[in-house]
């Protein structure tokens, strides 16, 4: 099989052939990370392009996706098995008070398909639940979602949670959402700010690397 097929379902949405072409290489013999990191992650760091190019929007993100997802969904079991599942873990979650999550939802996606293990804490997360990811679940990333004013401000008290629990120092904190600017970023002690699910992805990617030299 020859990957850049897998490569292309993933560009073009299309999630029966991303899963044939996922069962197919692995009944070839190929290594589970081999298709994530030579079909899967390439494809949708394509589908991240276009969409800053304005050639993809968010309909056509959420159906390449998808297709991502249950290529995913064929090779993560065995790459679990074999030991293999070590990309950076991000907790992510819109805040306490705001129920909204189809943002929060696509720059999981897209994070997961960039080669991030991705800890989904839903919507209406309380400062203690991410202070948790991080204690606990060894979360390396915090990424938080608002889609309203009124719950922007459970942006700041979560990064002061993290600070109260010793471990604001363990993780790159990073917000999105309608609302929310890099100027509001910089004044809640935030690491970064994204715009979209794209430059998410550039931004844990530069943060970690960040934080690693």
């Amino acid at each position: 099989m020859n990957l850049s097929d897998l490569q292309a379902a993933v560009i073009n949405g299309n999630a029966k052939s991303a899963d044939a072409l996922a069962r197919a290489g692995l009944a070839e013999g190929l290594a589970p990370m081999t298709i994530i990191t030579e079909a899967l992650v390439p494809g949708m760091h394509e589908v991240g392009e276009r969409f800053k190019r304005e050639e993809y929007f968010v309909p056509e993100m959420l159906l390449s996706a998808r297709a991502m997802k249950t290529a995913l969904a064929i090779v993560k079991p065995l790459l679990i098995q074999q030991g293999g599942l070590t990309g950076p873990k991000v907790a992510i979650g819109t805040v306490q008070g705001d129920l909204h999550d189809i943002g929060k939802n696509l720059v999981a996606m897209m994070l997961e398909g960039a080669g991030f293990e991705i800890l989904d804490l839903g919507t209406n997360v309380k400062p203690e639940q991410f202070v948790r990811a991080v204690a606990e679940q060894g979360a390396q990333v915090i990424a938080m979602s608002a889609l309203l004013t009124t719950t922007m401000t459970n942006m700041p008290a979560t990064v002061e949670a993290l600070k109260s629990a010793g471990v604001r120092d363990r993780t790159v904190v990073m917000i999105g959402g309608a609302p929310v600017t890099e100027r509001y970023a910089q004044q809640i002690g935030a690491d970064g700010f994204a715009a979209d699910a794209a430059t998410a992805v550039e931004v844990a990617q530069a943060r970690l690397r960040a934080r690693i030299a």
